[in-house]
């Protein structure tokens, strides 16, 4: 544990550290995915032990209590070490959780772990963090200069009767879910009320746009092999965005016709159609608006979809658990489209298409984090015939190598046998062709006798190689040529060496 390298999950301090001082690991741990802390282990990795700082340890277990806001509740656990003395020693273990709350220490500081630092945060990162925990939502915060002109009455009268509201549309984005926020004695709209009310959302979010590219072939290319043949832009608001790129990609799935075991025709989609609308609907709803540089991207090649959306996976939402927990970053937008029934299971949509891919034979969707970008990805059957493919193909590969060495087994063989055997025989034997025999001849051993006549001014024949590859117990690494015309060699010492360094030159030994 001395050596192991601090990362984000992982810190080492000295015995000596101020409990003010460990919390801010502390806190760093329990704002992202939670971690270790072991003291007793001080920076260069000498371990110095906890058993002469017995006061300084309790209050360190105190700090969690002490010097975070709210509280941090750990761990605790010793283990048995020697110290750099050669002394019986122990190390205090402390497991951080991951927390739902955004912790500070007793200056109102706040820290995330990042890599195998404990980065400070500044006003907009905390603001950030708090979204992403589900403290605070983006989509309630007031729109700049936004005001009630800007939300589109008529389409705010059609969702009205659509949810059963009986009052005006005015009415309706006064009264409910804090549409108007009240900032500085002036009124503005929410983001909420904006993305889905708005007669313009993207002259507030420019970048809440969806761009759909579609590439020839399975990867993207640049400069002069650029392959992209087409490349869409949506915008609107967040229904809009939804329905307009769903219809798009629609006209872009294939779809292939065979003939089933009931002697009817069967027409199948390339993906199944409730997969590819989950991740789209997604990354619409639930992206992170905050993030005003990028818009949404559907990246579709031959053999799969990739959807990238601005954000990290919300809440406490992780890799490892996005099947069973869900949380939203933006509750009202994800309520607006479940109205719609775009969101059809709320907390269930991951879980299903998971199953759907599973039971149309497809591998199970894909997702990683890159940077600040959630990528989801699907793949269809081409990339499964063309995986099929590479396999075969080194099967193939697999299978001609060992046919080589078979080759040479029987070479070597017949050799020892009759030193004057021609390629005829041998072929016979192999059963193969006089010309398979004389290319496999020419794999090594040609090359061994110029490198030694080349290094060491010494002719060597191949039979001589060949003894020295039996004295070695190299079986089929080597090759034979046919030495009808040659008669058994005697290999000298000298012959031998140069022979042996050959080999190592070529890797034989």
């Amino acid at each position: 544990m001395c050596t192991t390298t601090e990362k984000q999950s992982f810190d080492r301090k000295s015995a000596k550290i101020e409990a003010t001082a460990i919390a801010t690991p502390m806190i760093a741990f329990a704002n992202a995915d939670g971690g270790l802390l072991a003291v007793g282990i001080e920076d260069n990795g000498e371990i110095t032990g906890i058993d002469d700082y017995t006061k300084n340890i309790n209050e360190i277990l105190r700090a969690g209590y002490d010097f975070c806001q709210p509280s941090i509740f750990i761990e605790k656990e010793t283990i048995d070490c020697i110290d750099k003395n050669g002394n019986a020693n122990h190390i205090l273990l402390i497991k951080v959780p991951q927390s739902a709350d955004m912790h500070v220490n007793h200056r109102d500081e706040a820290f995330l772990r990042v890599g195998d630092r404990s980065k400070k945060l500044t006003f907009d990162e905390r603001m950030e963090l708090m979204y992403s925990k589900g403290m605070r939502f983006y989509e309630d915060e007031p729109v700049y200069r936004s005001t009630l002109d800007d939300i589109d009455m008529e389409f705010v009268a059609k969702y009205c009767e659509k949810i059963g509201y009986g009052k005006t549309p005015e009415e309706y984005i006064r009264q409910n879910k804090d549409y108007i926020v009240s900032v500085a004695g002036r009124q503005e709209m929410s983001g909420a009320a904006i993305m889905m009310f708005g007669k313009d959302p993207q002259r507030f979010f420019p970048r809440s746009r969806v761009r759909f590219i579609r590439y020839e072939g399975t990867e993207a290319k640049v400069g002069a092999e650029m392959n992209v043949i087409k490349d869409k832009m949506f915008g609107g608001r967040i229904l809009d965005l939804v329905e307009q790129t769903i219809e798009y990609v629609r006209t872009q799935i294939k779809e292939h016709t065979y003939l089933g075991p009931d002697a009817r025709f069967v027409t199948e989609p390339e993906y199944p159609e409730f997969a590819w609308k989950e991740i789209i609907v997604n990354a619409i709803a639930h992206r992170d608006y905050s993030i005003k540089g990028t818009d949404i991207q559907i990246k579709m090649f031959d053999d799969h979809i990739t959807v990238e959306s601005p954000g990290t996976l919300p809440g406490t939402v992780r890799l490892n658990n996005m099947r069973e927990i869900h949380f939203s970053r933006n509750p009202k937008m994800a309520q607006l489209l479940h109205e719609y029934e775009y969101v059809r299971e709320f907390g269930e949509g991951v879980d299903r298409m998971y199953r759907e891919m599973e039971e149309a034979g497809l591998p199970e969707p894909e997702y990683k984090t890159v940077a600040f970008m959630v990528h989801a990805t699907i793949k269809n059957k081409k990339y499964l015939v063309d995986a099929k493919a590479t396999n075969n193909q080194n099967v193939a590969q697999d299978v001609v190598q060992e046919h080589i060495k078979t080759l040479a087994e029987i070479i070597n063989a017949e050799i020892r046998k009759n030193e004057k055997v021609t390629r005829e025989q041998i072929a016979e034997k192999a059963g193969v062709s006089k010309k398979t025999v004389t290319l496999e001849e020419k794999v090594t051993y040609e090359k061994i006798r110029e490198y030694i006549l080349e290094k060491h001014g010494l002719k060597v024949s191949t039979l001589c190689i060949a003894q020295i590859k039996d004295k070695c117990g190299l079986q089929k690494q080597l090759k034979f040529e046919s030495t009808g015309e040659n008669k058994v060699p005697q290999c000298t010492p000298k012959r031998e060496e140069v022979i042996m360094e050959a080999f190592r030159h070529f890797g034989i030994v």
